[in-house]
């Protein structure tokens, strides 16, 4: 028993069947015929009715016409977006927008001698491809898109070889990114060049899981060893001898419960920091406000500058007139990171600067805010013509000494000889900085001197829109002490 045939979707491309668009046009010609044939036969006294059916069909043939063109010029719209013609002379690669959609990159590569290295060409990327290996072009040279030399010998064997390869590809730039590369043979083409076939797979949150694992393991073996060996100490000394001195019991769970704080600190910094490392390639959606944010922890943070007799001064833009596309919370940990960073060094009587600059280019976010101090840009992003919103940090601490300033980003890297107050820090505030700023496709730079204090500053791209047009002498300053 036949089945019915199902419907089709919704907004499907409709292709007819042959003959679809010829045959209305032959069917009414063939009554035109008729209708004249019997003009012919019935004479004058029917001459009125068979000019009447003659103009009725001569008009439905026509309507007929025009649908006729109008049906091939959607055909030929079809074919031309479904065979894409890449370049001049080229071979006309079919489904060019279904790689256009995948999400990963993909190239078609052609050779023609396997001595000429310069002749290995991309004939067809996909959007992925072009996003990814930052071309423009549909086709070029292989090499001014991908040089890495085990890259290119797997291409190699693919196209001349006819064997299947992989290789691991890293593009390098700030926000490092891991490929998997799979290279496959593809045939001849028309013009005789040998064709292959690249994909690249990201393997970005695999490799950073592996090694967040392995990092975190290291880092928390090696740092709790300290503070863990001091409380196993303690307790064995009140378990022993001093189980009936109250006075040295009393001192000892002080210090118990300061290694125990210090232990807490260092794993939920060490988490935070896998976790920034682990999404640092992807690039946050949201829109922050940065003079919020800013004065926010400013005020989180006042009263422990007025505890420790520090003022702190901020020059910031109004709220709701600098904004950048990140995330708030990460946005925020990167202030107070900087601010409790220097209220930790600074004496008491001393003053702490937050300064945020808004409408600013890259080289104009690093100038030299301390004269006569050492600068180092500590993370200089890959960017084009964008503008920055620039967050400095400048406190009246002891400063550092110039060989310090490149290893200040480092994992529990500490300047000797300097203290910290009595809130001892982990060793990770800078290089959760680092990480974060990072990820928002920004830069951080240091400025220091010894017995002067320091200088540094974050800065964010700015969003699109009115916010990057804030005026310079739009200032608002507030001081607390």
């Amino acid at each position: 028993m036949p089945q019915p045939t199902p419907p089709l979707p919704p907004n499907l491309p409709l292709r007819p069947r042959r003959g679809f668009v010829a045959a209305p046009v032959v069917i009414t010609g063939l009554a035109g015929g008729l209708a004249l044939a019997a003009l012919t036969l019935f004479g004058a006294a029917h001459e009125a009715w068979a000019l009447i059916l003659a103009a009725a069909v001569l008009a439905v043939t026509l309507v007929q016409a025009r649908r006729a063109r109008q049906e091939a010029a959607r055909l030929q719209a079809e074919m031309a977006q479904t065979h894409v013609e890449v370049a001049p002379g080229a071979l006309s690669l079919p489904y060019t927008s279904v790689l256009n959609a995948l999400p990963d990159p993909v190239m078609v590569i052609s050779a023609h001698e396997p001595d000429d290295l310069t002749g290995r060409r991309f004939v067809m990327v996909n959007r992925a491809g072009r996003r990814v290996l930052k071309i423009q072009r549909e086709a070029g040279l292989l090499v001014t898109a991908i040089r890495d030399p085990d890259v290119l010998e797997v291409v190699d064997e693919a196209l001349f070889g006819g064997l299947e390869g992989e290789a691991v590809y890293e593009p390098g730039g700030t926000q490092e990114r891991i490929f998997r590369v799979y290279a496959r043979p593809l045939g001849v083409a028309s013009d005789g060049a040998q064709l292959a076939l690249l994909v690249l797979h990201d393997e970005t949150d695999i490799r950073r899981v592996e090694r967040m694992r392995a990092d975190f393991l290291a880092n928390a073996s090696h740092e709790l060893r300290t503070p863990l060996a001091s409380l196993s100490g303690f307790i064995e000394t009140l378990r022993g001898h001093a189980r009936g001195d109250e006075g040295a019991r009393d001192r000892f769970l002080g210090i118990m419960h300061v290694q125990a704080e210090r232990m807490s600190r260092l794993i939920d910094d060490l988490m935070s920091l896998s976790r920034i490392e682990l999404n640092e390639h992807v690039r946050p959606l949201e829109e922050v406000d940065l003079a919020a944010a800013v004065l926010d922890v400013i005020d989180a943070l006042a009263p422990l500058a007025r505890d420790k007799g520090v003022v702190l001064e901020a020059e910031t833009p109004p709220r709701g007139t600098v904004s950048t596309i990140g995330d708030r919370d990460q946005v925020i940990q990167v202030t107070q990171n900087l601010v409790d960073n220097a209220l930790k060094y600074s004496v008491s009587g001393g003053t702490i600067r937050i300064l945020l600059q808004a409408d600013l280019s890259a080289e104009a976010c690093v100038a030299p805010r301390m004269a006569e101090a050492a600068r180092l840009s500590l993370l200089t992003p890959d960017h084009g013509p964008e503008r920055f919103a620039a967050l400095s940090v400048i406190d009246t601490g002891p400063g550092m000494e110039r060989e310090h300033l490149p290893r200040l980003t480092e994992r529990f890297y500490r300047v000797e000889g300097q203290k910290s107050g009595e809130k001892l820090g982990t060793g990770l505030g800078l290089a959760i900085v680092k990480h974060i700023v990072n990820r928002h496709r920004g830069g951080l730079a240091v400025e220091s001197a010894p017995g002067r204090g320091a200088v540094f500053t974050a800065y964010f791209p700015l969003a699109e829109g009115p916010a990057a047009d804030t005026p310079d002498n739009s200032h608002d300053v507030a001081k607390v002490s």
